[in-house]
């Protein structure tokens, strides 16, 4: 019964994390390196995440500045920053590319309010099937006579108190994502 219950917590965990990964790519007013992880670019016939080619950092709040380390891929750092869904415009010197971050529409923030929602209820719906998924190894473990129905009954609400936990965690994360992207 412990290891399903540690089992579970393990994979709301992880799917919290993965939302929180999610959230830190979703673009709001403000610049951040990480809006630029899910960038690859082609680095000698490979897609290569761009933090492994070069330094992106963030001097000021509205600007990006990204530094290959290798001169030859800044063209193709660039030609990826702009086929993204970032919607920003890269200059180039020949050295570092700089991007600046422009402030939000009211009406695109309100579209990017959407996709965080979206990514958290996803986040939900993945902890609630990890609590079916325990409360049936529960009732598996009870048919196959490991553990008794008190324990079942026990296990199942240590499971629904997990999922409560985590879906709190979800709907803060959500909050906060939802104020830094509406703080203009």
């Amino acid at each position: 019964m412990e290891e399903t219950i540690l089992d579970a917590e393990e994979r709301m965990q992880k799917s919290v994390g993965t939302m929180v990964d999610e959230f830190a790519a979703i673009r709001s007013g403000r610049a951040s390196a990480a809006l630029f992880d899910k960038i690859r670019i082609d680095y000698y016939g490979e897609p290569t995440p761009l933090n492994q080619v070069a330094t992106v950092s963030v001097p000021e709040a509205r600007l990006v500045v990204i530094q290959p380390w290798d001169k030859s891929v800044i063209g193709a750092i660039e030609k990826a920053i702009q086929k993204s869904e970032l919607s920003v415009n890269p200059s180039n010197d020949g050295k570092v590319i700089r991007i600046n971050i422009p402030p939000l529409t009211e009406e695109r923030r309100k579209e990017i309010v959407k996709m965080a929602k979206n990514t958290a209820e996803q986040a939900r719906i993945a902890i609630r099937n990890i609590r079916r998924d325990a409360n049936d190894q529960l009732k598996k473990a009870q048919k196959d006579g490991e553990i008794t129905e008190d324990d079942v009954k026990r296990g199942e609400d240590e499971v629904q108190k997990l999922t409560d936990s985590f879906v709190e965690k979800v709907d803060a994360a959500l909050a906060a994502k939802e104020k830094e992207i509406l703080e203009v």
